[in-house]
């Protein structure tokens, strides 16, 4: 099979090409000099979504595997086809029993990874986390959670102010796990130290942690300082709830290339109409698209969010480096060599979209995934 069109190449550039497409791989990417183009938008590599909840109505906390499996589905008809599944706080057991469950979903190569966000979160910036089974770390739970994750652990969200945190890190970062510093009251000195003992992502940047202050910095500053001298690189939820555009904006042009990853932080909600959802064990309510706690209170946390990645990067086109965010920055990170590059030995997995960044079609392991839904 062939494409050709203008495609965003393995230096980031977007020029004409023809990808040829053999099963499930790319094997030729080559410059395409006339104007017989099969697609006048732009072909990009799938897009890459590290930090996801589920979609379409379904979860990947949902005891069914099915409904699991059609999270990921549905994430990948989006345009996500590179997806990990996140797990919020929930009790030993059935963290460890979602755990077994993604693994085999990994397997099955419906997901490309395992988060876990929390359970080892601050109770003061637990956003919409069960308080019921937020914990400190036990390294029976740790080792039983590693083995029944089967190599796919790719990245744990924690907060490093909490008792024995080092513990935690040390037998992760042991196992080659990724470390996110998010649901954090900390110190800027507790996180630099954090990231001294191998932390190097920061979960969803300025949302579930204490904010910017002048004479007490807190974690957000931290995390810029190591991004920028290239020891961290933070997630950024682009979505225009979660973080005004212009606060995404800056962060762009402060840090280097490469150093941002946006996530779409997708709950269930994902995709469906307003009303009542769940996050986890937390009961959600969604209105004009803004997912909340359903509790009272004028402004409940955020529980999440509703965009998709493709959402994002149709947003937010236009600034610089948002196409390598969503691509290959994250396929990078987490050492995907085969993903989010349009490159001979890459997987086949790729977008069509229109000049406006609107998702057309998206092919996957070399194969149609159709229909795509509106955006």
């Amino acid at each position: 099979m062939q494409i050709t069109g203008p495609g965003v190449t393995a230096t980031g550039r977007i020029q004409p090409v023809t990808i040829t497409i053999t099963d499930e791989q790319i094997t030729a990417v080559e410059p395409q000099t006339g104007r017989a183009w099969d697609h006048d938008g732009f072909i990009l590599p799938g897009l890459v979504d590290t930090h996801c909840h589920g979609g379409g109505g379904f979860a990947f906390t949902d005891p069914d595997i099915e409904a699991a499996a059609s999270a990921a589905e549905y994430q990948h008809r989006r345009g996500a086809t590179t997806v990990f599944g996140s797990l919020v706080t929930a009790s030993p057991d059935d963290l460890l029993r979602s755990v077994r469950m993604l693994s085999e979903l990994c397997d099955d190569g419906l997901l490309d990874g395992i988060h876990l966000e929390g359970p080892w979160l601050s109770p003061a910036q637990r956003g919409a986390h069960d308080p019921r089974w937020l914990r400190v770390p036990d390294p029976v739970e740790i080792d039983r959670l590693l083995r029944a994750a089967g190599g796919y652990l790719r990245q744990v969200t924690l907060a490093p102010e909490i008792e024995d945190a080092d513990l935690l890190i040390d037998a992760l970062v042991e196992e080659g796990v990724h470390i996110a510093i998010g649901h954090t009251a900390a110190s800027y000195d507790v996180v630099q130290h954090a990231i001294g003992c191998g932390a190097d992502v920061a979960t969803h940047l300025f949302n579930g942690m204490d904010q910017w202050h002048h004479r007490s910095p807190g974690p957000i500053p931290a995390l810029l300082a190591a991004a920028a001298s290239g020891q961290a690189t933070v997630e950024l939820i682009g979505d225009g709830v979660h973080l005004a555009p212009e606060t995404v904006a800056a962060v762009l042009t402060m840090l280097p290339p490469g150093r941002v990853v946006f996530v779409s932080d997708a709950i269930a909600a994902a995709g469906m109409p307003d009303g009542s959802h769940l996050l986890g064990t937390m009961p959600v309510r969604v209105t004009g698209g803004v997912a909340r706690l359903d509790q009272p209170g004028d402004e409940p946390p955020l529980a999440g969010g509703t965009s998709h990645l493709a959402d994002q990067l149709r947003l937010l086109a236009g600034m610089p480096d948002v196409i390598a965010a969503t691509t290959s920055t994250p396929a990078r990170l987490y050492g995907l060599a085969d993903r989010g590059v349009l490159k001979v030995g890459a997987r086949a997995d790729l977008l069509l979209v229109d000049s406006a960044f609107g998702v057309q079609r998206v092919m996957r392991r070399g194969r149609w995934l159709d229909p795509v839904a509106s955006s």
